[in-house]
């Protein structure tokens, strides 16, 4: 008889994650408080205007081409993607403009000439970023930091000895500093640290491989949306035989003996397993799901990342100056930082990002129109008077798209909502709204990330954006990979 495992949450960690432990050979059941899968990956329309809700990057879709092929899908059937000449426009408030284009010979010839900076520089610049994640990925994101036999390899011995020459006692900011001297492109490059929710002035050096997700191994739009990601693994998952509970909430994970037995549901119903997984926050895990068992003191205590607060826009005209991603800076971006990390507050002169999925699927959009979904970091939540800062955020989001693309972009808004980090904790269970779980801003932090398994329970497991490796489609669709690894067979 196989064995019985149940995931709580149908976050695309969670829902991998059942993916592969069907594939292992259990019978697989999700609990789901809210009525859909996909957790922040999700969607909403509204009048005429489709909207994703939350992740917008699309990086390394072989982690989720993969999860088709555990079981001999062909994943062409459920899911499709386009990669993207342009990764990214860059806006200035003094009129620089620069797009960031996907061929690195490009991008070398055309930065040098636009930032007044050496083109052996800048490829050298990339070359490290190439070989820090090269060096680095098959420990830090592959394999549980958590288990001894991590740190037996030879590969792992080689990245040990050679870490102190990849920023890793430096900060993102000051290391970008070392290459480049025009403040515009040093910026370009701090950007990365938003990544994983950190600041560049606090997250160590070695996060410059991080561009080399989207400049190296490329970036992608899928077809249909980023909802498609939900929808093609959700299918893929009911095709493999998991069975999914929506407005279902877990209230316990029972512990007998020190060891997880299943679930207890907010009907009281009693759902046994051999294994439990959940995909829920580490935080609210332990606090609302583990209450009478001991909690990680140090892990929970860790800094959250940032959060967001973003508007989602109807706009009815087209934006021939813009792609799918882009990006209008801050003319003070440590001021910015210190105002999430410290301040606890949203700057008044915001970095803002807009995606526009009606580029690339122009279903999105009424004819002649455009879907913006409009975002700018935000801190967590602890207690701020939201109300005003979304005011006094949107006053300032417009006059800095005003300005950089010479527009009134007011007119020019037919239908808004507004998600704020309340909404995305009440919505998604993320402690204070953090999108990407603990920050990064230590260089200790990838350490002190919560295992992918409970070292003081037996048979109960975690994946998702609140445990390692971090938060992000890529890192959460790995969390099931080493959380996987982690279990025997069914």
């Amino acid at each position: 008889m196989a064995k019985t495992a149940v995931v709580i949450g149908a976050g695309i960690a969670g829902m991998a994650s059942a993916v592969r432990m069907a594939a292992k050979g259990y019978q697989v059941t999700v609990f789901e408080a809210n009525a859909h899968p996909g957790g922040k990956l999700h969607t909403k329309t509204q009048d005429g205007y489709r909207f994703d809700l939350g992740p917008s990057l699309f990086t390394m879709p072989w982690l989720v081409t993969e999860l088709f092929q555990l079981h001999d899908k062909n994943p062409e059937h459920y899911f499709k993607y386009i990669k993207k000449d342009i990764i990214c426009n860059y806006f200035w408030e003094d009129g620089t403009r620069f797009n960031v284009l996907a061929n690195e010979d490009e991008f070398i010839a055309e930065a040098a000439e636009a930032f007044s900076e050496s083109p052996i520089k800048l490829r050298k610049y990339l070359d490290g970023n190439r070989r820090k994640y090269e060096l680095t990925h098959s420990i830090f994101l592959e394999k549980s930091l958590h288990k001894a036999s991590t740190y037996l390899s030879k590969e792992t011995l080689r990245a040990l000895l050679r870490i102190n020459g990849m920023g890793i006692n430096t900060s993102l900011n000051s290391y970008n500093k070392t290459y480049f001297k025009n403040p515009k492109l040093v910026q370009l490059f701090n950007r990365y640290a938003t990544y994983n929710g950190s600041s560049p002035f606090k997250t160590p050096g070695i996060m410059s491989m991080i561009p080399y997700l989207e400049m190296g191994l490329g970036t992608y739009f899928p077809i249909g949306g980023m909802h498609s990601i939900t929808t093609s693994i959700f299918q893929l998952a009911k095709d493999v035989g998991v069975v999914f509970h929506f407005d279902k909430k877990v209230v316990e994970i029972s512990v007998e003996n020190t060891k997880a037995k299943g679930v207890k549901l907010e009907d009281g119903t009693r759902f046994d397993a051999d294994l439990v997984v959940s995909n829920m926050d580490i935080y609210p895990t332990y606090k609302k799901l583990l209450p009478n068992q001991n909690h990680p003191k140090q892990v929970l205590q860790q800094e959250r990342s940032s959060s967001a607060l973003i508007f989602y826009w109807g706009i009815q005209k087209d934006f021939p100056e813009l792609d799918l991603h882009n990006i209008i800076f801050s003319d003070d971006y440590q001021t910015e930082f210190d105002c999430l990390f410290t301040e606890k507050t949203v700057y008044q002169d915001p970095t803002v990002y807009i995606n526009i999925t009606s580029k690339e699927q122009p279903s999105d959009a009424p004819e002649g129109c455009e879907n913006w979904f409009v975002m700018i970091n935000a801190p967590g939540n602890y207690g701020q008077d939201w109300d005003t800062l979304i005011q006094e955020a949107r006053t300032n989001i417009v006059r800095k798209i005003n300005n950089a693309l010479e527009i009134s972009i007011e007119r020019y808004i037919q239908t808004e909502f507004v998600l704020d980090p309340m909404g995305i904790e009440e919505s998604t269970s993320s402690y204070r709204g953090s999108l990407y779980g603990a920050a990064s801003n230590s260089k200790f932090a990838a350490f002190l990330r919560h295992p992918n398994f409970s070292s003081s329970i037996d048979k109960l497991y975690f994946c998702g954006g609140s445990v390692h490796p971090g938060g992000g489609i890529p890192l959460c669709l790995l969390s099931a990979k080493i959380l996987n690894d982690c279990i025997p067979n069914g």
